[in-house]
């Protein structure tokens, strides 16, 4: 059986903030894989825990599966496991982050897997999924009624499969106590930041994120339908003019007048123009833009709702309540409340 804490002595460097040459406790986390598992979950998050330990120390990571030995991925990319549910002991596990992938119905169905998925679950301080490893959570029976995310496409199949969840498809990642979820792929990425920056602080994280030459930490409560999703990629350089417009300045004026001026169209132009290429019209793509800018702001700062709503081109408080209830179907200061944490706070 593997030790269940590793001490050791480290180097720091003078980024981390720490003494040079201290004894640090090192955490085990532990990553699950499977036959079909999504390559980047894992290696997303692994990096980012590798990094933090280069800089202080603080963790060791294992890679664990059915059985030891070269695992193959989704996309066909072999990765050595370095032990099997067998041999690895699931005791003393810190963090537990299970990844997702086109296997994962297979996986759930490998009693010895979920079975010490749970007895590592029930014992870590964190548990963790990415994607639609929160099945693999769910058949381990570590999820109750929790709150928790997955991929966007997945939305459906998590509400029918497990009815008592509060399953929130929208943020990229969601913490409820010490179970934590995220979206796919790359959001696991953010996830692993949140769960360094919970540890050991935003300055570290950070350095993290400049490593790994990740342009932004994007907060949990950042919508998983961001732009590039929720609207097609215009044809044209006019339209493509206009939506660089709306997103270098959410709160500007962005009338169809505007518009059309930095597209060089005319109004009726630019109407139909912009409504065939990004799929719905001028007006509802600037609010979708601007209920985004204010989304970010709630979960970001303290500033009060009236400067945010003048901010994001809503004039009032009341034009931003109403819009918010419209479109996330809840109202400002419960979504602030919800998702913001000290770690997003400037």
């Amino acid at each position: 059986m593997r030790m269940a804490r590793i001490v050791g002595c480290v180097s720091l460097t003078p980024r981390s903030g720490r003494p040079q040459g201290s004894i640090v406790e090192r955490r085990r986390v532990a990553f699950v894989i499977f036959d079909g598992f999504q390559p980047l979950d894992l290696v997303g998050p692994h990096e980012v825990f590798g990094h933090a330990s280069a800089l202080t120390g603080a963790y060791h990571c294992e890679v664990v599966a059915h059985r030891a030995g070269l695992v193959r991925s989704s996309s066909g990319l072999r990765v050595q496991a370095s032990g099997g549910v067998i041999e690895v002991s699931p005791a003393g596990i810190d963090t537990l982050v299970v990844t997702g992938g086109s296997g994962v119905d297979q996986a759930r169905l490998d009693s010895s897997l979920t079975s010490w998925i749970a007895e590592a679950g029930r014992g870590a301080r964190r548990v963790a999924s990415v994607c639609s490893g929160v099945f693999l959570l769910a058949a381990a029976g570590l999820l109750t009624r929790q709150r928790v995310t997955t991929h966007w496409a997945l939305d459906g199949k998590l509400r029918r499969e497990h009815p008592a969840l509060a399953v929130d498809c929208d943020p990229i990642f969601v913490r409820d106590g010490r179970i934590w979820t995220s979206a796919g792929v790359t959001a696991g990425m953010d996830l692993a930041l949140a769960l360094v920056e919970d540890d050991l602080g935003r300055e570290v994280a950070h350095s993290v994120a400049q490593e790994l030459v990740l342009f932004l930490r994007r907060p949990g409560s950042q919508s998983q339908f961001s732009v590039p999703l929720w609207s097609a990629q215009p044809r044209t350089e006019p339209i493509r003019a206009a939506l660089s417009a709306i997103h270098s300045d959410p709160g500007a004026r962005h009338g169809i007048a505007d518009l059309a001026m930095h597209a060089g169209l005319s109004t009726r132009h630019l109407q139909r123009r912009f409504t065939a290429e990004v799929g719905m019209p001028p007006a509802a793509y600037v609010e979708r833009v601007r209920i985004e800018a204010a989304r970010r702001a709630l979960a970001q700062s303290d500033d009060p709702l009236e400067v945010i709503a003048r901010r994001c081109g809503f004039g009032t408080a009341e034009t931003l309540r109403r819009a918010f209830h419209r479109t996330a179907r809840v109202a400002p200061a419960d979504y602030r409340n919800r998702f913001r944490t000290a770690g997003d706070l400037p």
